[in-house]
């Protein structure tokens, strides 16, 4: 690390106080939640000048990082195409092109290439563009498409004619990106957010040809706890309506051969009954957690889908996690979670075949990619590791056979048999076996003198897996282990895994993490001096709380927009996803759950201490989680902390929660990321190891 002599900038203290249950703090950075004022503005553009400054001696190996980066990735790739109806359809890059070309194939990948999207052309002039969803009309003539141009997630939704490439006039703005045709080819459901909330609670119906103010309201939740949204199954048969929350969901269906026919429920929603819809044949196809906290599967009649006739097709099982299923003519494709890796299913109808792929990898990821095709024996799957690349399969279900269609392919001397993985166990406080996967190079020491970043999230049940990424090579080439906590709050071990770190046990998802960083260090594999923390979003909260509880712990922490004013969030239900997630991190409007939350909550928990060093992302519109949450744990932190490790932050001005839009404008976040890393690690002068 280089000293500089720029001062740190510091952010007006106008004190305001909260007070809930009797109890009051005070937040000296609350106006930060100003958008439109230029004096917060201006703190973010200072934050990004002292940031810039302090890392400038870095620039040289940001440049080398991010050269490195763009180098492994094939600059003219396409995805593995993948059949519907009469096309193929795939996307593709040409090289030096931020954003991807939309196109497809008819009957053949011989046939001429038909351009849908050129993105590039659409995204010139704006400092952000972002593709959502698409979708094309049952006879393959017309493509709406959902474009965001700010980082919010509120798109604007277009059409066109793929005939004839013109566009129609047709324009519904300020809508999600979740749009469905109907099976008449111009009737197109999309779903409209709450402005203010952005809340996903409005199902719309709009006409090919007509005015968006003409669009009639199909369906409105009137449940702020609860979201919704809209697609069709598979056998394209019915449209669904879906409506969820942490704990409840609930499906309507209509015949998608009749977009002005009524919606029905296929079983109202109850608290903590949780279950997905599939239709095949005569009936519905229920992956439910009725009697079940695992998931099992059932079925039951399209006309009467009521519980007393329930047909189990999959019974419960305690240690296995039923994630999900794909229905085909002859075959049930069931993807499950045993043991923290996933493992895919295959069973015929007939009950004559059931039997597992094998993978024969100790940490890894599977999934069932892209099957449109319903009257087809071969599955379509993903699999990747964190040595190698994500790889796409084609697998014959009759005679067993595989097909490696395409390997992400990493340009240069790359080869995954200079890797190690590995798949581990640490002993929480509690008793608790945490899983952990680790990959570094070939020869990297594990004697207690490597530097080592660990990763984690742990929060709605998302499972944290195991999967390659080219970036990361230039840390684990750079001699950095790199290993992912596998901690409660996740699903990874099952439903259970998830509940023990949620709402009341939510801090066994923090003690975790540190438990899993002093086992790593306990078995050699990080250097005590050099242990680095990383985490977003709900995993920015895990990199607010385990510093705040062990800052010792750490020689670095990187926080990716981040979640850490947890109790002033939960308390303002004008902010997106806050009713909605009462089941997840509690209502502090109850008071046991607001002294439980304030307890943990990384903002209102900072103190006059020793910090390690931190590096802070956020983007000005992020809808997810708002900018000021990060500005005002920085400014808080600069107020309090004791010592003189780095505190950066690093505002994006143009961004969302996602950061940047482009191909390789996010690898220059990566690269100042690693460079942060290495900088504070003293690698900055240390060669990279060639394969």
């Amino acid at each position: 690390m280089k000293n500089v002599d720029m001062p740190a900038p510091v952010a007006g203290l106008i004190p305001k106080t909260l007070s809930t249950h009797g109890h009051s703090r005070v937040d000296n950075y609350h106006w930060l939640r100003e958008r439109e004022n230029p004096e917060v503005i201006g703190y973010l553009e200072a934050e990004n000048d002292y940031t810039n400054t302090v890392m400038a001696h870095t620039d040289e190996l940001q440049e080398e990082l991010f050269e490195e980066i763009r180098g492994r990735i094939k600059q003219d790739d396409s995805s593995v195409p993948f059949r519907d109806g009469n096309y193929f359809y795939y996307t593709r890059y040409e090289e030096d092109k931020e954003y991807p070309i939309y196109a497809r194939k008819r009957e053949s990948l011989d046939a001429d290439e038909q351009i849908m999207l050129e993105v590039n052309e659409l995204a010139e002039g704006h400092g952000f563009y972002s593709v959502g969803n698409w979708s094309v009309t049952e006879d393959e003539r017309v493509l709406a498409y959902a474009v965001d141009t700010q980082g919010r997630r509120i798109y604007t939704v277009h059409f066109k004619d793929l005939e004839t490439g013109e566009e129609y006039s047709d324009c519904i703005e300020s809508v999600t990106s979740n749009i469905v045709w109907a099976n008449d080819n111009r009737t197109l459901f999309y779903t409209r957010q709450d402005p203010e909330t952005l809340r996903s609670h409005q199902i719309y119906r709009h006409e090919l040809g007509s005015s968006a103010d003409d669009d009639v309201l199909v369906y409105e939740e009137t449940d702020t706890e609860f979201s919704s949204y809209v697609f069709k199954t598979k056998s394209k048969k019915y449209l669904m309506i879906g409506c969820h929350q942490t704990l409840s969901t609930e499906y309507r269906y209509a015949d998608a051969d009749d977009p002005q026919g009524e919606f029905t429920v296929v079983l109202p929603r109850e608290t903590e009954h949780e279950y997905s819809v599939d239709h095949f044949e005569n009936d519905f196809y229920i992956v439910t957690n009725q009697e079940a906290k695992n998931f099992r599967l059932v079925k039951a009649p399209v006309d009467n889908p009521t519980r007393d006739n329930w047909l189990e097709v999959l019974p419960h099982r305690d240690d296995v996690l039923l994630s999900g299923t794909e229905v085909f003519r002859d075959f049930l494709v069931v993807a499950e979670r045993k043991d923290g890796l996933t493992q895919l299913r295959i069973m015929s109808w007939d009950g004559e075949d059931d039997h597992y792929l094998e993978f024969g990898e100790p940490a890894y990821l599977a999934y069932v990619q892209v099957n449109r095709t319903m009257d087809s024996h071969v599955l379509r799957y993903g699999f990747t590791s964190m040595k190698t690349p994500n790889s796409v399969f084609d697998y014959d279900m009759n005679t067993r056979e595989k097909e490696l269609l395409k390997q992400d392919e990493v340009l240069g001397e790359f080869s995954s048999e200079n890797y190690v993985t590995e798949r581990l166990y640490a002993v929480a406080r509690d008793g608790a076996r945490v899983p952990v996967s680790i990959v570094y190079r070939s020869g990297t020491p594990t004697d207690g003198s490597s530097p080592l970043l660990l990763y984690g999230y742990g929060s709605y049940g998302m499972s944290m897996d195991a999967t390659f990424n080219s970036s990361r090579l230039s840390l684990l080439d750079r001699g950095v282990i790199f290993a992912v906590a596998h901690i409660r709050g996740g699903q990874e071990l099952g439903r259970a895994w998830y509940e023990d770190g949620k709402l009341f046990n939510k801090k066994n998802t923090f003690t975790d993490f540190i438990d899993v960083a002093e086992f790593l260090i306990e078995k050699r594999y990080a250097d005590p001096n050099r242990l680095f923390a990383e985490g977003g979003s709900a995993g920015g909260l895990l990199m607010g709380a385990v510093t705040n509880m062990r800052p010792d712990l750490w020689h670095g922490v990187l926080a990716h927009v981040p979640f850490v004013d947890v109790v002033t969030t939960m308390l303002d239900e004008t902010i997106p996803l806050t009713t909605s997630e009462y089941d997840e991190w509690g209502n502090p409007n109850e008071r046991d759950y607001y002294d439980y939350m304030l307890s943990y909550s990384p903002y209102d928990q900072v103190e006059a201490k020793t910090y390690p060093n931190i590096l802070v992302t956020t983007g000005l519109h992020d809808s997810q989680v708002q900018y000021w949450e990060p500005a005002k744990w920085v400014a808080k932190l600069r107020a309090l902390k004791i010592d003189d490790n780095l505190l950066l932050m690093k505002t994006h001005m143009e961004a969302g929660h996602g950061g940047v839009s482009g191909r390789y404008r996010r690898y220059r976040d990566t690269a100042f990321h690693y460079a942060f890393i290495l900088d504070v690690a003293g690698l900055v002068n240390t060669t990279r190891s060639v394969d």
